[in-house]
């Protein structure tokens, strides 16, 4: 079996609905990752020691979703020399405009990759991205699925040109 190389975090169950598209993504392109919560305010010390020791466990990339204040992605880049990728997943209150907020201001010197707010698949790519620059099958396997997201627009387009706009909606 191939080491763990990404690690999904996420400072709360209730992100794992958003994060989850980051783990079925790099299932589909043959990343092995890791999935556990871990929380910059309630579990700090379980933060710090994941942060630390993330990189000695073979981890190459970490995805850190958070909501509302989102200091996770920002604490644990702030640990490690490994690229962080951060989530800003919705809340109910501010529509996720606040942990986008917190996530992309980061400090010069502390740079969190940020997607879109609940961008957990994009994360997933991008993770993959990285990984892929080390591993062949990786590569191969985002060659794939790029190459099936193009076919799949043209096929939509092609449909679209010869139904027209109101049969094409009314599917």
């Amino acid at each position: 079996m191939k080491n763990t190389t990404v690690s999904i975090i996420m400072g709360s169950d209730s992100d794992l609905p958003i994060m989850r598209e980051a783990a079925d993504i790099l299932e589909d392109l043959g990343v092995v990752y890791e999935c556990t919560i871990v929380s910059a305010h309630r579990t700090p010390d379980r933060m710090y020691e994941f942060a630390k020791t993330a990189e000695k466990r073979g981890i190459q990339v970490i995805i850190a979703g958070a909501g509302g204040a989102a200091h996770l992605p920002g604490m644990v880049a702030s640990l490690t020399n490994l690229p962080v990728i951060g989530v800003p997943v919705k809340t109910k209150i501010l529509n996720g405009i606040d942990s986008l907020y917190s996530i992309v201001q980061m400090p010069p010197g502390i740079p969190v990759a940020t997607v879109a707010i609940n961008g957990a698949k994009n994360a997933g790519i991008l993770a993959a991205q990285i990984v892929a620059l080390q591993d062949q099958g990786v590569k191969e396997s985002l060659e794939k699925y790029k190459k099936d997201l193009k076919q799949m627009v043209e096929e939509k387009a092609l449909n679209l040109e010869e139904v027209g706009y109101e049969s094409y909606l009314s599917k």
